[in-house]
């Protein structure tokens, strides 16, 4: 068998012009052209700026300027987010500040130079996608192209003699070609194949998944809600979603009241376990809140436990838990014994081992010993394990050994003022401390069940019991879904685009000068690569079982006497040869090894 290599390279056999149609793109991607410029008018500028903004080149450098867009939106306080932290920055930079302002950085995701990147991100895509799926869905349409005139020129070509009849070897050519999946047929006298085609699909697929992944998270950032409720466990008022139920509470842009899903809950019971000892020791094991909750105005009764990273869904909303801590039951009274204020009061952990401190606020119904009415206002820090010789921080974050320092004072709590302030805060501008009987500030650790007694007869204030709350996280956020199948299609399709190759394969069969026919067989791929010749070989050997290699003629012929010093046709054996070998497939130069 004959051995034919090619030097040219890919982009040269496309334009080759023996190769015909055969060299024509095996995608569709677009083709690279030397930029001009546009002719003068609108209409030429207009069409100039298209083909740049739907340049494979321009889409990717609007991904990067996405990316690099985004950063800011990690490493800056955004108002959207946390208006305190936007706050500090404020005061702490008051330089940047105003720069920041103008830059748009406090609200990078809905500024006008990233929503500028984002649609021309979007149109590129969409002007890139269109015709190359136009273009595909045109090839898929039509049929291979015809074998070009020589096929020598290609990178993997083999050929052979044999006695077997030329219709015949195409027919048997036609038959394994299609039971290989190639798309083929009969064209002259030829036949025609091309494999691959899902390399293509793969590649469309990734840009179509790309269009739908950003038009999921543009819809999910305009429609999202997002808020935070305490609980505490037994509190049979529980949580109903409603906006004025919240603690905190932001949402996008086209957000309406209306889309929030109607239902409400109540947290029966939070069970937290934590490792005991070791190098682990407060570790938390288990972390788990026992729900009762319902759907609409007249749904039923369900329950239902939320763990960490397993939320509860509930229609569209998705109820997270994301922090737990204690809530002392504090029971105050007044000098004549009458209980004032009865509640569980949330504290804010400090540390890993939920060292919590808050404040007890009476602001109606306490009067004092003379009978004045007054506000009370009561620092509490929690130890929920105290071991003496620790004052200041809890040793395990499990309620082993409770301990409740209390510090009251009485006066104006500055509620009223209209300025607002936290529940976890106290205002003593307008706030007097009590005295104990040796002249100091009145502070005393209580444990559960014990009672401090304000002095003069001003009334007392007991810590009953330790009950624990937990915070949850309501979200709501549509084009998740969506979001989470363009990403997977973008996946396989990317993996589509780059395992797979889309080749073509020609098998000629004609009779020769001397009636026996000359089968030649050549394949192409879309760049050089050592599967094509690998398969063009593969083909060939089950080929040449079925048309096999027919003796060549003499050497000592008067024939082969007189063109002894002719330079030997590429289609036709080496002349030392009396048998046609085995098919064998060498790839042109430049071919990936």
């Amino acid at each position: 068998m004959s051995k034919t290599t090619s030097t040219d390279t890919a982009p040269e056999r496309a334009e080759d012009p023996d190769l015909g149609a055969a060299g024509s793109q095996l995608s569709t991607a677009p083709r690279e052209e030397l930029a001009s410029l546009p002719g003068l008018g609108v209409i030429g500028w207009a069409r100039w700026f298209w083909r740049q903004l739907t340049s494979m080149r321009v889409a990717l450098l609007l991904l990067l300027l996405l990316s690099l867009g985004a950063i800011p939106g990690s490493l800056i306080p955004q108002s959207g987010i946390d208006e305190t932290k936007v706050a500090d920055f404020r005061k702490a930079h008051s330089f940047l500040a105003p720069v920041y302002d103008k830059l748009g950085l406090f609200h990078v995701y809905s500024s006008v130079w990233f929503s500028a990147i984002y649609i021309l991100l979007f149109v590129s895509l969409i002007g890139c996608i269109i015709p190359r799926t136009w273009q595909f869905i045109g090839q898929l349409r039509g049929r291979p192209p015809g074998a070009p005139k020589r096929l020598t020129r290609l990178p993997a070509y083999t050929t052979w003699r044999t006695e077997t009849e030329p219709e015949q070897v195409r027919e048997a050519a036609l038959a394994l070609l299609t039971k290989r999946r190639f798309r083929a047929h009969l064209a002259g006298d030829a036949v025609a194949a091309e494999k691959g085609y899902l390399r293509e699909v793969g590649n469309l697929a990734f840009h179509i998944a790309l269009i739908v992944m950003l038009i999921a998270f543009a819809w999910g950032q305009l429609f999202k809600s997002e808020g935070n409720k305490l609980v505490v466990e037994g509190d049979g008022d529980g949580f109903s979603n409603t906006l004025i139920s919240y603690d905190d509470f932001k949402s996008g842009n086209l957000f309406n009241s209306d889309d929030l899903v109607p239902f409400s809950f109540t947290l029966d019971k939070f069970t937290g376990t934590y490792e005991a000892s070791g190098p682990n020791k407060g570790t938390p094991r288990t972390y788990q809140a026992a729900l009762t909750y319902s759907q609409g105005a007249y749904g039923k009764d369900k329950k239902d436990l939320v763990k960490v990273n397993e939320p509860l869904e509930i229609g569209d909303a998705k109820i997270y838990l994301t922090a737990h801590g204690y809530a002392p039951v504090i029971t105050v009274r007044d000098g004549k014994g009458n209980v004032v204020y009865r509640d569980a009061v949330p504290l804010l952990p400090l540390d890993s081992n939920v060292t919590s401190t808050g404040v007890v606020k009476v602001l109606d119904g306490y009067k004092n010993a003379k009978g004045v009415s007054e506000q009370l206002g009561i620092s509490a820090f929690l130890l929920p394990t105290y071991t003496p010789g620790s004052e200041t921080a809890s040793t395990f974050p499990a309620l082993r050994n409770p301990v409740l320092n209390l510090t009251p004072y009485h006066g104006d709590l500055g509620v009223n003022s209209g300025i607002p302030q936290s529940v976890y805060q106290l205002d003593k501008t307008h706030v007097k401390e009590f005295k104990d009987s040796k002249g100091a500030q009145l502070r005393d650790n209580l444990r559960p069940g014990q009672t401090m007694k304000l002095p003069n007869g001003a009334g007392s204030i007991t810590y009953e019991t330790t009950k624990q709350w937990a915070n949850f996280q309501v979200v709501q956020q549509p084009g998740t879904t969506w979001a989470l199948g363009g990403a997977l299609v973008a996946i396989f399709g990317l993996a589509g685009s780059l395992f797979i190759q889309r080749r073509r394969v020609w098998v000629r069969a004609v009779k020769g000068a001397d009636g026996v026919t000359v089968v030649e067989m050549a394949g192409l791929g879309r760049s050089e690569s050592a599967k094509v010749p690998e398969e063009l070989g593969d083909l060939a050997g089950i080929l040449w079982d079925q048309a096999p290699g027919a003796t060549e003629p003499d050497e000592h012929s008067d024939d082969s006497d007189s063109d002894s010093d002719a330079e030997p046709d590429a289609g036709s054996p080496d002349q030392d040869d009396t048998t046609t070998p085995d098919p064998e497939v060498v790839p042109a130069e430049g071919a990936e090894k």
